[in-house]
């Protein structure tokens, strides 16, 4: 990635996939989605049209394929945990060169699977803070006044890590370098995980959520962080309550969207990875547990 233009490619165009394909694409980077059929066609053929209240509205060529052909610098990994298995068929390790792989995946066990199929230095985990929604194949809505990109992986030479923040910074959304792989999924799991099951178990926005269930809200908070701090994450309820309570009381987490869709959700990515660090490391976690259960009853087959 020496060189000022990459050539990235981007499995999942969705709401965050579809973002960062229009931004790089804008900024002069070559863009390959990777997608189905018919989204691969109609991206062929109109595009990437973003509409955003940060980077203005802006329509971005890109390629598209349903599977990867040739090597490229970066591959972006933007599908849910729960279509992830599948996904990754369309990029073969001996196609994908010496790419970069940059998951933006929700949970804490994703890079360990990815590093069980490709080479583990090439394994770099990004955590994103966004509100973007693809409405259509093509068709990406950001609503939020930010977005923010934390890069890291431990078995990445940092020069790299670097350079791929610099071109993704220089496109748009802000960009750093954490050295510490573990912290970092943790930072974005302690704010998740909490926010996601309890939106979703009561299908409530969050405003609701925490008048309404602050009681349960803030045991849950101190369970996900005690787990963090175990998994050698950063562990402060008292500033992750106060986060909550700045978000706008209409926000719902992507967990209680697709719930709300009828798609599947990402109950085991977050809350049954959850309970596996807390069994792990002996950590007690009676909310999260009564929390999953529950949804796990809720969402099973009839």
């Amino acid at each position: 990635m020496a060189h000022d233009k990459l050539t990235v490619a981007v499995l999942g165009p969705g709401g965050v996939g579809g973002l960062l394909a229009g931004l790089l694409a804008r900024a002069g980077h070559r863009v390959i989605c990777l997608a189905g059929e018919t989204t691969a066609e109609t991206l062929r053929t109109t595009g990437v049209h973003v509409r955003s209240t940060l980077f203005g509205d802006f329509t971005a060529g890109v390629e598209a394929a349903e599977e990867l052909r040739e090597p490229v610098d970066v591959c972006l990994i933007a599908v849910k945990h729960t279509a992830l298995d599948a996904a990754l068929s369309r990029v073969p390790a001996d196609t994908l060169g010496d790419a970069l792989l940059v998951p933006f995946l929700n949970g804490i066990e994703h890079p360990s699977l990815l590093r069980s199929r490709y080479r583990p230095d090439q394994v770099a985990p990004a955590v994103i803070r966004v509100e973007s929604t693809r409405v259509a194949p093509g068709e990406i809505e950001h609503a939020s006044p930010f977005a923010e990109i934390d890069l890291t992986g431990d078995p990445v030479p940092r020069e790299r890590l670097d350079a791929l923040a610099a071109a993704i910074s220089a496109a748009g959304p802000t960009t750093r370098v954490l050295d510490d792989e573990a912290a970092a999924l943790w930072a974005k799991m302690s704010f998740l995980a909490p926010f996601a099951l309890l939106t979703t178990r009561y299908a409530l926005p969050l405003g609701d959520v925490r008048s309404r269930h602050r009681d349960e809200l803030a045991a849950l908070v101190g369970e996900t962080a005690a787990v963090s701090r175990a998994c050698g994450g950063p562990a402060d309820p008292a500033q992750a309550l106060a986060r909550y309570d700045a978000f706008p009381p209409h926000t719902k987490s992507s967990m209680q969207r697709d719930a709300e869709a009828g798609r599947p959700l990402e109950l085991d990515a977050i809350g049954g990875a959850l309970l596996r660090a807390a069994e792990r490391h002996g950590v007690p976690t009676p909310v999260a547990a009564k929390l999953v259960r529950e949804l796990s009853y809720v969402t099973s087959p009839t």
